[in-house]
């Protein structure tokens, strides 16, 4: 009989893009149910909202191991917003929201920030990413376009930069997969802390 698989990590999360972010560095992993209320308290700064998630997940996802008596690991747990100044981009609610949200971002720079957090059975850690994302002009045309293409319909900042919405983006100045959704630079300084490897962890040691 064939033993199952013990994942090095598990991740707290559903999104396609962050599992293919693992597989691409070679982290053996598996998704764990964590649900966490998405919502700024009042007066909550972006940087301290985007972080306290990070860590909220993580431990949900922690709890939800123990819950289910499956084997212990480090659960990562990520949450990344769209900032333009200051102000936090949303996703799309309808339509006209999406272009409200991308004429804004028309011809200028915002901000991508993705905070990443390891809770482990002895200790916790976080680090954050943040990346300034230029667009070129956009037309109106083609804002109309990219809503029927169902893509930035469940995108906060109402884009996918490793999708169609790569077309819009002139230049970026940080870490590219910090604005897909998981920073690897810096996941894998966590992932060196809690001793979970990856393709070259090995080669490193």
């Amino acid at each position: 009989m064939v033993k199952p698989v013990v994942p090095d990590l598990y991740l707290a999360s559903q999104s396609p893009r962050r599992r293919e972010l693992l597989q691409q560095i070679g982290v053996n992993h598996a998704v764990v149910r964590a649900s966490v209320p998405e919502q700024p308290a009042i007066g909550e700064h972006a940087l301290d909202y985007v972080q306290r998630l990070a860590r909220e997940k993580a431990a949900a996802g922690f709890a939800e191991l123990q819950r289910q008596q499956l084997p212990l690991a480090p659960v990562l747990g990520a949450d990344t917003l769209g900032l333009i100044n200051g102000v936090i981009l949303e996703k799309p609610r309808d339509k006209a929201h999406a272009r409200a949200i991308l004429r804004q971002l028309s011809g200028r720079t915002h901000e991508v920030i993705t905070a990443v957090a390891l809770h482990g059975q002895l200790h916790q850690a976080q680090r954050l990413a943040i990346t300034r994302v230029t667009f070129r002009d956009l037309s109106d045309a083609e804002i109309d376009a990219y809503w029927n293409t169902g893509e930035p319909q469940d995108k906060a900042g109402g884009y996918g930069i490793q999708g169609l919405g790569a077309v819009f983006v002139k230049e970026i100045h940080g870490s590219y997969s910090c604005v897909v959704g998981l920073p690897i630079e810096a996941t894998c300084e966590l992932l060196r802390e809690f001793n979970v490897p990856w393709w070259s962890a090995g080669a490193e040691a």
